[in-house]
């Protein structure tokens, strides 16, 4: 027996369908301007006071697994979306962010995140709404 000829697919709305691929691409996340990105001061308690909060750390983290990215990595990345996002923060680096993920009871497991369908009310393009989830 032989094969059944292959059926032949033509593309007639272009428009549309490059307009779809392109979309694939897009790319939207959304960072809440009230989030405390900065740690804690002085409590008062021996040893150096954290430098980020908890939740800045646990928004990298969640980077880190949803892209698949190393630690290094994770810190040039969000150093970039925060650029982007003209927030002025900064990037905990690789070192703060391992230390951290050990005591982090998320430990920057993305499972427990719910997504957001729409952007917060005063919120950004392109960042990511780090302080929920």
């Amino acid at each position: 027996m032989s094969k059944p000829a292959k059926q032949k697919y033509k593309t007639k709305n272009w428009a549309p369908y490059t307009k779809a691929l392109r979309a694939r691409g897009s790319l939207t996340m959304w960072l809440d301007r009230d989030m405390a990105w900065q740690g804690a001061p002085a409590s008062g308690k021996p040893g150096r006071p954290a430098t980020y909060s908890d939740a800045a750390v646990q928004c990298c983290l969640k980077m880190k697994v949803l892209f698949g990215l190393p630690l290094r990595q994770t810190q040039g990345f969000v150093q970039s979306v925060l650029g982007l996002s003209g927030l002025g923060w900064q990037a905990p680096d690789y070192s703060t962010m391992s230390r951290r993920e050990k005591r982090l009871t998320d430990g920057g497991d993305c499972s427990a995140a719910e997504p957001r369908r729409t952007a917060p009310a005063g919120g950004l393009d392109r960042d990511q709404d780090a302080g929920r989830g």
